[in-house]
């Protein structure tokens, strides 16, 4: 594969910058909006997000249900953070999904006075109770509700430590689940404005909630303008999939279809409860590494080096595609789904039809022998930038501050 650096920037395209408030410029209007957001216990697109929010309105109290410092972004660390009393139980930091049966209660029970509320949610936030204006950013509708098995994974498992773990949560969800539909309903009704990330959220709140959402993408977080810090014993060339590891990411997909493409590489970059299984499944093959959660200087780093993304999930936003295009790298993905927002088909990237290593492994040898035009990549990557999305929010906040 060969990738055409360009000679130089064209005037057209604007220069990508660092985050923070000097980038989205100061918020000018009235009192700052109040925040939420579902929990801050891990490291993911929802998470980023999130941290976005805080920097459209930088003054903003944001409040979760649950905050584990050690398990999400620093930049957490930074915020007036208020959380509900469930965050007293230390085990529920740690594990979110133990939390469960109580998450729906912490929500309710938690009344926020504010003229205006922005609410990033994919299950919870939307269901704080607020006596002013409620705005709720959906990263998709909880997929425990509504795609449980693609949630849980496949059934059949044939470890038996984790097919019984499969079983008890699918019961737990199968006696709440009607209960929580109702709730998670009421919740979604509750709000003065939606807007969604993509067009299938959108799609899926119509369907599910009868309300028509705004489609507001939200841009890349890790950009080339930032520290970048070598992974050691790498060399560039590599295939990269970042992804939380659970079932429904087929992650293990992507390390069959790459053992089937001679002398490729491939580098893992997340965490979670399927993370032992790929341990297990990778441990003796030195063609792939499993690098876990790395700090933004190192996925800087992969994303600068490695010759493409590859993701075979089904994906409500495909936001690390964007990523690797701001760093001029194609991504090769499900053609499905949020992927089909972000990836512009044999020009930020390559196609396959389905989650199977076969396809995958097609899909794979096809992009390593394209050439790539890395100002393409990159000029579609901003077409995304952070300007555009910060300033989008501050403009439907402050119309739902006029409408109250």
């Amino acid at each position: 594969m060969t990738v055409h650096e360009p000679p130089g920037r064209p005037d057209s395209i604007v220069e990508v910058q660092p985050r923070g408030e000097e980038f989205v410029g100061e918020y000018s209007g009235g009192e700052p909006v109040v925040l939420a957001h579902d929990y801050a216990t891990q490291r993911g697109g929802a998470e980023r997000v999130a941290l976005m929010m805080s920097h459209a309105f930088p003054q903003a109290p944001m409040y979760t249900t649950l905050y584990d410092p050690i398990g999400t972004f620093p930049e957490f660390g930074d915020l007036d953070l208020r959380r509900c009393g469930i965050d007293r139980l230390a085990v529920l930091r740690r594990n979110h999904r133990l939390a469960l049966p109580l998450l729906a209660s912490a929500v309710t029970s938690t009344r926020i006075d504010t003229g205006v509320l922005l609410a990033s949610s994919s299950g919870w936030a939307h269901g704080f109770k607020t006596k002013g204006r409620k705005i709720v950013y959906c990263h998709a509708p909880a997929r425990w509700l509504y795609q449980r098995e693609r949630y849980l994974g496949p059934q059949n498992d044939d470890r038996a430590r984790e097919g019984a773990r499969r079983w008890v949560a699918a019961r737990a969800l199968g006696l709440m689940g009607p209960a929580l539909r109702r709730w998670d309903l009421d919740a979604a009704l509750s709000a003065d404005r939606y807007l969604a990330n993509s067009t299938v959220t959108a799609r899926a709140v119509h369907d599910l909630y009868g309300i028509e959402a705004e489609i507001l993408p939200p841009p890349p977080a890790i950009l080339p303008a930032g520290p970048a810090t070598a992974v050691t014993g790498l060399e560039p060339g590599f295939l990269l999939c970042v992804a939380r590891l659970l079932p429904y990411k087929n992650v293990d997909v992507v390390v069959e279809a790459v053992r089937r493409s001679p002398g490729r590489r491939l580098v893992i970059v997340g965490d979670g409860p399927d993370r032992s299984r790929l341990e297990e499944m990778t441990h003796a093959d030195p063609r792939v590494r499993l690098l876990g959660r790395v700090p933004d200087a190192e996925l800087r780093w992969l994303y600068e080096n490695c010759a493409a993304l590859v993701a075979a999930s089904y994906e409500d936003f495909g936001l690390s595609p964007l990523e690797a295009a701001a760093f001029g790298r194609p991504s090769i993905v499900l053609r499905d789904g949020g992927y089909l927002d972000t990836v512009k088909d044999s020009i930020t990237g390559e196609f396959f039809d389905a989650p199977e290593p076969d396809p995958v492994a097609g899909a794979i040898e096809r992009a390593l022998a394209r050439d790539w035009d890395t100002a393409s990549l990159q000029e579609h990557a901003r077409a995304f930038a952070e300007p555009r999305f910060v300033a989008r929010l501050r403009t439907v906040v402050e119309e739902e501050r006029s409408r109250a």
